[in-house]
Order: structure tokens, then C-alpha cells, then sequence
């Protein structure tokens, strides 16, 4: 098994009154050539937008983008003529392809909104940019890895990703452990806590902690607190 690990206090920072934001590899003015990506996992974006604020209009092509809300509500319009709000317990993907242009501010003009951005590389370029969402059931995270990004079409359960590539929430109890499986040999996870304290790969992450593995078809998670946390399972090549 190979790992790396990403303590909380490392992430790089951006901070503009309106928007404080932590960085789990390269983005923006943050550049750390040992933190490009993970496989095809490009970006990881713990941001918090005070409230009535976001970010303008802007472009994207060619690339997987997923928003998943942790408080508050995200109000999203884009260039396929979509406006919607994300809220607590939603997972939002954009499939930027050819090109599409959108904006993401907060919804509430008394509180901050907190999301988190994630980017993973397509696996087929220039495709017809696509959006989609879907609100998932807090009560069945618990003590369970529930996929909500999935590349299987046929899963009806989960947002379509335009790449090998699965996201997983779980909510584990005090104690708790399980057994992560890999879906393909050649993925790797990355595992990015949210809340309490796992044990894992002989590491103990706390809030905000991360660590990537790769080498074994399957990961033993223990809760050592109350936890919730995001696996995002990638080709590494």
C-alpha cells in the first residue's frame, strides 16, 4: 500500500473577506508542485461564502465538476439555461465538455454558505455539457458508504460522472469500521474527513485531514470519534 497524507494545516489558503477558502492541491494562487491532483482527482475546494456573495460568471471546459453543500444554500445558473439552489444533503455535477458558463453564489443574504468544489478530469473530452443533482437521505450514510457519484449509468441512485470515478458519503458511529472495496484495481481513494476522527492505513485524520491510498483493492475505516467524511475513489492514471 502507498499513502500520502494531507493534514488540514496544510492545505493552502485563500482568504478575501467574502470568501475563505482551503486548498487540497494546486488552485488559483496556490501552487505546490507536489500537490497537483491525486490520479485524476485535480481539485478539492473547502470553501465558505459569506452570505450574498459568489462567484460571477465564468467558464469551464473539459472537466468533471461536483458541489457538494455542508451548510447553507448554493444558488447556481449556468449558460444551459439551468438555475437551481443546492442545499444540505445534495450533490450537484456539471459536465463542462465543449464549454459552459456559470455562477454559484450564496443564497442567503444572513448566512455564509459552506461547499465543497471538487474537480476530476473527464473521461471522454468534448462531450455535450451536462447538468445534474440529486438529494440524498442523511439516514442512510449512516454507518454505510453511500455512493452518490457514479460512472454506471444504471445507477439511478447517484449523479452521472463522466469518468471512472465514485464518490462515496458515510456517517460512522463511535467504533465503527467497515471495509472500503475498490471498483477497479487500478483506482486509488482519496479520503477527506469532514467531521470527528478515523483511523486508517495506521493514520489517525482529524477534521479536515486527508490521506490517498493506492496498491490495495480494499480499506479498513475505523471511527475512533462520531465522523462523516468523503471518499473519492480515481483512476490514478
Amino acid at each position: 500500500m502507498k499513502k500520502i497524507i494531507h493534514r488540514a494545516n496544510t492545505r493552502g489558503a485563500a482568504n478575501f473577506g467574502w470568501l475563505d477558502s482551503h486548498h487540497s492541491f494546486s488552485f488559483g494562487q496556490y501552487y505546490n508542485p507536489e500537490r497537483m491532483g491525486f490520479g485524476l482527482l485535480r481539485v478539492l475546494n473547502d470553501d465558505y461564502v459569506a452570505a450574498s456573495k459568489g462567484f460571477g460568471t465564468h467558464p469551464h471546459a473539459n472537466m468533471e465538476i461536483v458541489s457538494i453543500p455542508l451548510s447553507g444554500v448554493l444558488v447556481h445558473q449556468d449558460s444551459m439555461g439551468n438555475k437551481k439552489e443546492i442545499k444540505t444533503g445534495d450533490v450537484q455535477i456539471m459536465s463542462a465538455g465543449t464549454g459552459v458558463q456559470h455562477s454559484e453564489f450564496n443564497g442567503s443574504d444572513s448566512e455564509a454558505v459552506k461547499f465543497l468544489q471538487i474537480w476530476v478530469f473527464p473521461k471522454v473530452q468534448d462531450i455535450e455539457p451536462r447538468y445534474e443533482q440529486k438529494t440524498f437521505d442523511e439516514a442512510k450514510k449512516h454507518n454505510h458508504f453511500l455512493t452518490v457519484v457514479s460512472p454506471d449509468k444504471a445507477d439511478t441512485e447517484a449523479v452521472w460522472i463522466n469518468q471512472d470515478a465514485r464518490f462515496s458519503l458515510a456517517n460512522f458511529d463511535e467504533s465503527y469500521s467497515d471495509s472500503y472495496k475498490l471498483h477497479n484495481e487500478n483506482n486509488g481513494i482519496y479520503v477527506f474527513l469532514l467531521e470527528g476522527q478515523l483511523e486508517l492505513a495506521g493514520e489517525i485524520l482529524d477534521k479536515r485531514d486527508a490521506i490517498g491510498l493506492t496498491g490495495d483493492r480494499s480499506f479498513d475505516i475505523k471511527a475512533l470519534k462520531d465522523s462523516k467524511f468523503l471518499i473519492i475513489e480515481v483512476p490514478m492514471g
